[in-house]
Parts: C-alpha cells; sequence; structure tokens
C-alpha cells in the first residue's frame, strides 16, 4: 500500500492506493464512440449526421422504417439538453449507425435515409 497526498482544487486530500498484480485486472465494458473516421458504414443515401458531441439517449427508427421529412430519428444529448436529430427528407431508414447510449463526435453518421 502506498500513501499519497492529492489536491484537488486547493484541497488536499491523502489517499491510499494498493498495487496489484494483472490477474486481479477487471475490466468494465467500455461506451462505443462513432466518430466519422470509424462510424459503420450505411447503405446509400442521404447521411444524416450529429450537430455536435453528445450521447444518443433514444433511437426512435428501425431499418427499413418509413419516415417523413421532420421526423424524430434519434434523441441526441449535449450539454446536458435533449436534442432532436430529424428526418432532413421523405424516405426508408436505409442504415443506422448508432445505438442507445453511444458516444458521437460532432460530424458523426447516425443513420442514412433513401
Amino acid at each position: 500500500m502506498k500513501n499519497y497526498k492529492v489536491v484537488v482544487n486547493g484541497t488536499a486530500y491523502q489517499i491510499s492506493v494498493e498495487e496489484i498484480d494483472a490477474s486481479e485486472v477487471k475490466s468494465a465494458p467500455v461506451a462505443t464512440q462513432a466518430t466519422p473516421a470509424d462510424a459503420p458504414a450505411v447503405a446509400g443515401g442521404e447521411k444524416v449526421e450529429a450537430p455536435m458531441p453528445g450521447t444518443i439517449l433514444d433511437v426512435k427508427v428501425k431499418e427499413g422504417q418509413q419516415v417523413k421529412a421532420g421526423e424524430v430519428l434519434v434523441i441526441l444529448e449535449a450539454m446536458k439538453m435533449e436534442n432532436e436529430i430529424l428526418a432532413p427528407a421523405d424516405g426508408t431508414v436505409a442504415g443506422l449507425a448508432v445505438s442507445n447510449g453511444a458516444s458521437v463526435e460532432s460530424g458523426a453518421v447516425i443513420c442514412s435515409i433513401q
């Protein structure tokens, strides 16, 4: 066990850290993050992109679903605000590149509409 002094925002804390070997390390699931460079490919059509970085709270459509212009596709939380991402045109959802809980960067492909 090692003892350390850590200062956070001007307040000093004394902490103890125990060293463990690699066999004791348990990894937690990591949230997936879709970015323009590594976003899953979606079938042709008009790509709908995230206007800002955030977290997908709810996917309102499924692949193959008919949508009308202005219909809500997903709810994107950014800076503690829920933003509705709307269909830019009438068509069919050709592919979804995100799921609930996914983190996205600005410009990341959310889905494609044909």
